[in-house]
């Protein structure tokens, strides 16, 4: 090659390298994000999908994009997760929506609602449903961008002092439990607490609640309820599943390069699938071991399901009637249920309930 040629096609390269370097630079700005969790740090299920999701946008971006997660009251109370984001103390939070009914009760209806979705439907209705779509409409009321973060699939029904072998025991217990749930409860003659995770076990010590739900064997051996009520009772019938969600500033997330916002989506998108497969590994061998210590295993009898199911009706028509984001949101979970239930009868659940039967043939 000729000189002249060769210095023509260096100075090109040159050129062009001046031009990308500044484009890749601005692509991969540094970014510092606090995330406030609704969680102690000892729940490494739901702080572990804090953890993943930091640990992968970290990674993705060479350390560029960084997000510090702080367990519950590290930076405020865990039942104040959304008014951190909201406000800006924080540009994210991790927590469950139906803490925040007081606000609106249609944030219960992306968490748990009672006789709800369950794990995999919850999920194909927010991906591939309207779940998703819905969820951010409402979140723009409160400057908030939402992802699905981490499902505890179906849950206990909790804790308690005494047995409940009628819906009549239900009068005048007190019950920590959060969301839609507790107003159903309500209609039973329950008083509702709703207590952050840290706070149960010293409230159950102490008697100042009759009974406790939280999620499930390993989350609840970890917590130690079974050292102070003997009963534990199934299914939780007002979490069937529940998501856990991030919640984004929508003023950060509008900031955040295009490249950003896709490596945040796919680090939710992966703490949202290990949650569950971590409870679902997990749960097992907790059960085993609750069952070892003592604990006296109960199903809710069929009237009282029966009594909750009519209570949780009841509930959801009175909200639909005087909130129409509660009523727009509900009818589509409840379409998408019924919908997934006429698959789910045909092969997984005729393939489960086979599988359970004869589990000790195989």
């Amino acid at each position: 090659m000729k000189r002249r040629e060769f210095l023509k096609v260096a100075g090109a390269g040159v050129a062009a390298s001046a031009v990308a370097a500044p484009a890749i630079a601005q692509s991969m700005p540094e970014v510092r994000w606090r995330l406030t969790a609704s969680w102690p740090k000892s729940l490494d299920t739901l702080f572990g999908a804090c953890e993943t999701f930091s640990k992968y946008v970290a990674e993705a971006t060479d350390n560029k994009f960084q997000v510090q997660a702080f367990a519950a009251g590290e930076i405020v109370p865990g039942l104040q997760a959304l008014d951190a984001v909201q406000n800006g103390t924080v540009e994210i939070g991790h927590t469950a929506l139906y803490y925040f009914i007081g606000k609106d009760p249609t944030w219960a209806l992306f968490c748990a609602v009672p006789f709800g979705l369950n794990t995999r439907q919850q999920n194909a209705w927010f991906y591939d449903g309207d779940g998703m779509k819905l969820m951010n409409e409402f979140g723009k009321k409160y400057n908030l961008y939402a992802l699905v973060g981490g499902n505890t699939g179906a849950q206990m029904g909790g804790w308690f002092r005494k047995e409940i072998k009628t819906v009549d025991d239900l009068k005048g217990l007190k019950f920590r439990i959060g969301g839609l749930a507790g107003r159903t409860l309500q209609k039973l003659g329950v008083v509702p607490q709703q207590i952050a995770a840290g706070d149960i076990y010293p409230a159950l010590e102490k008697g100042t609640i009759d009974a406790a739900e939280w999620v499930g064997p390993y989350d609840d051996d970890k917590l130690g309820f079974n050292k102070v009520a003997p009963y534990y009772y199934y299914p939780g019938w007002w979490e069937g599943s529940a998501a856990a969600h991030f919640l984004i500033n929508q003023a950060k997330w509008n900031e955040l390069p295009k490249n950003y916002q896709a490596i945040v989506t796919a680090a939710a998108g992966l703490a949202n699938v290990e949650a569950t497969a971590r409870y679902d590994a997990r749960n097992p061998a907790a059960l085993k071991r609750l069952i070892g210590a003592g604990t006296q295993l109960r199903a809710f009898p069929q009237p009282v399901m029966d009594a909750c199911l009519k209570a949780s009706n009841e509930v959801n028509a009175e909200i639909s009637a005087t909130n129409p984001d509660y009523k727009k949101v509900l009818d589509s979970m409840q379409a998408f249920r019924n919908d997934q239930y006429l698959w789910w009868q045909v092969a997984e659940y005729t393939y489960d309930g086979f599988m359970i039967r004869t589990r000790t043939r195989t």
